[in-house]
Formats: C-alpha cells, sequence, structure tokens
C-alpha cells in the first residue's frame, strides 16, 4: 500500500492507468523472485519442524557465503582475501552467539536418538541448505534486477510489482493451512484473519517497513551490506533483550558479538585493491597520458605558426 501511493501520488487517471499497465507489463521478473521468496518460507517450517532452533540458526548463517559468492558469479564483483576471511569470521561470530540455542538443542537431542531422529535430521539440513542457497541468489537477482535492468523502474514500482506476486502464493497458504487444519482437527478453521490480534497487525506492519528498508538498502548499497547489516542487528537485538527482558547474555555470546564487530569493521576498512581498480587507474593513466601529450603537440604547433 505505502509503495502504490508512492507511485501513484500526484497522478491524475489517465497517468496511473499508463503507469499501472506499464508496471504489470514488465513484472514478470519480480514474479519470478516472489516465488523464490514463498519456496523459502515453506523451506523454513520443513526444517524448523525437523531440526531445532540451534542447528537452524546456524546453518542458515552460511547465506553470507552464499550471497558472496552469487554475487562474484552474476554481478562480476571481486572480494579480497580480507573481504573473504571477514565473511567467516562474521559466520562463527553469529554460532558462538547463539551459544543458548546449542546449549538447549544438546538437551534436546540426546532424548532423541532414533533414525526417525536421524532421518528428520538429513531432512532438515537439507531444506535449510536449500534456503540458504536461495536466499543467497534472491539477494542478487534483486539487486540485479534493480541496478542492471534495461528498463529502470523506480525501487516503489518494484516493490509493488513483489507485492502482486507474492499475494496469490500466500492467500493459496492460507487456504491450504484452512484444510489441513479442519482434515485435523475436524472443526471448521478459518482462512482470512484466523488468530490475528493487535500485536499480530503490528508484527507484519514492523515487517512491512523493514521489507521496504531491505530493497532501499540493496538499492543504494548492496546484498553483502544488507547482510552485514542484518547479522549486526542480531547483536543490537540480543543485547536489547538482556537489558530490557532479562535475556541471556554468557562470556560464549560476548565473545561472538566482538568476532561480529571485528568482521563488519575488517570488511568496512578493507583497503585492499582489486585487480579491477587497478586495471581502471592504468586506463585512467593512459588516457590521462594520451590527453596530455596531445595538448603539448597542439601547443607546439600553435608556436610554430605564431614564430615568423
Amino acid at each position: 500500500m505505502f509503495s502504490s501511493y508512492m507511485i501513484f501520488d500526484g497522478m491524475n487517471s489517465v497517468e496511473r492507468a499508463t503507469r499501472l499497465r506499464l508496471i504489470l507489463s514488465k513484472s514478470w521478473k519480480m514474479f519470478i523472485l516472489a516465488a523464490i521468496y514463498g519456496c523459502m518460507n515453506i523451506l523454513s517450517f520443513i526444517a524448523l519442524r525437523n531440526i531445532d532452533a540451534g542447528t537452524f540458526t546456524v546453518v542458515a548463517q552460511c547465506k553470507i557465503l552464499t550471497t558472496a559468492t552469487f554475487s562474484a558469479i552474476m554481478l562480476n564483483r571481486e572480494y579480497s582475501w580480507t573481504k573473504w576471511r571477514s565473511f567467516i569470521q562474521l559466520m562463527v561470530g553469529v554460532v558462538l552467539f547463539s551459544a543458548p540455542l546449542w546449549d538447549h538443542s544438546n538437551d534436546v537431542s540426546g532424548a532423541q536418538k532414533s533414525t526417525s531422529a536421524q532421518f528428520n535430521f538429513i531432512i532438515g539440513i537439507s531444506a535449510v541448505a536449500v534456503e540458504v542457497t536461495l536466499s543467497g541468489f534472491a539477494s542478487i537477482y534483486f539487486e540485479k534486477v534493480i541496478k542492471t535492468d534495461n528498463i529502470q523502474l523506480g525501487i516503489w514500482d518494484r516493490n509493488f510489482q513483489l507485492a502482486l506476486g507474492s499475494f496469490p502464493i500466500y492467500v493459496g497458504f492460507m487456504f491450504w493451512h484452512a484444510v489441513s487444519c479442519t482434515e485435523s482437527t475436524g472443526n471448521k478453521c478459518e482462512v482470512m484473519f484466523g488468530g490475528w490480534s493487535l500485536m499480530a497487525v503490528v508484527c507484519s506492519m514492523f515487517g512491512a517497513g523493514g521489507g521496504l528498508l531491505v530493497a532501499l538498502s540493496i538499492k543504494y548499497g548492496d546484498s553483502i551490506l544488507k547482510t552485514l547489516a542484518t547479522t549486526g542487528s542480531i547483536i543490537l537485538s540480543s543485547l536489547l533483550d538482556h537489558f530490557l527482558l532479562g535475556g541471556p547474555l554468557s562470556p560464549v555470546m560476548i565473545c561472538g558479538g566482538i568476532q561480529v564487530v571485528l568482521a563488519i569493521c575488517n570488511y568496512t576498512f578493507d583497503a585492499t585493491v582489486s585487480d579491477e581498480q587497478v586495471f581502471s587507474s592504468i586506463e585512467a593513466g593512459k588516457t590521462l597520458e594520451g590527453k596530455t601529450c596531445d595538448d603539448e603537440e597542439k601547443g607546439e604547433h600553435a608556436d610554430r605558426k605564431i614564430k615568423p
């Protein structure tokens, strides 16, 4: 709704109809992204039903590496060894920061040593691995569409297209949930707005606002910076949880938080010059040198004309 307001505000009916036709005719790329996000949500549910939250959190941090890998493949970006080291350091920091989840998962897994549990573990790990791969691809795909597409639509246009593609997918999820709930309980379950409360509405609004901020961060930054900021927010939210709600904050978590901060600093302040930058500098130097020689030749030619 906010994206549609930003797009159509101040337009008359004819301009709105023309703009809407243009947006709809160029929506197929964002419909692909909406389908990917839908698959990611399904895979997250499958993973969390088969593995514990600690394992899911740790494996999910591989999206840092998958995002960087797809960035190098799809956008032809080059990252120095310092940046790759900061990615691994960031993953280690988040793993350490998830120590309370690991402690809980060890207690649960100790009571569940069976063939079915091992099979569920394989399914869960496979689901989260595919979800992490799709997450890295989706981030870079969205960035590529926004920045390199021949038809340069605005960030609000792209968000509007993504919402249009997501709407039928999530309505289908709601109907599927209602049917499965009815079959399992024997009572008719609500399809629309079942179980909604004021807190649910507030959380959904915050989630929508977060989606807009993610789109803006990719537009004016890149997917790697977005991933770094998201990881840093884990530290901030955990600190707020500790000081406001009495959540856990162990020495291992503090070490993990320091690792995350150092990794972000290593990535941000990396002064390594890439081969592409060196090549650009050489080409710029050659261009400047050629221009200087041309200017000198023109000056000499002018001097000859002036002399009797």
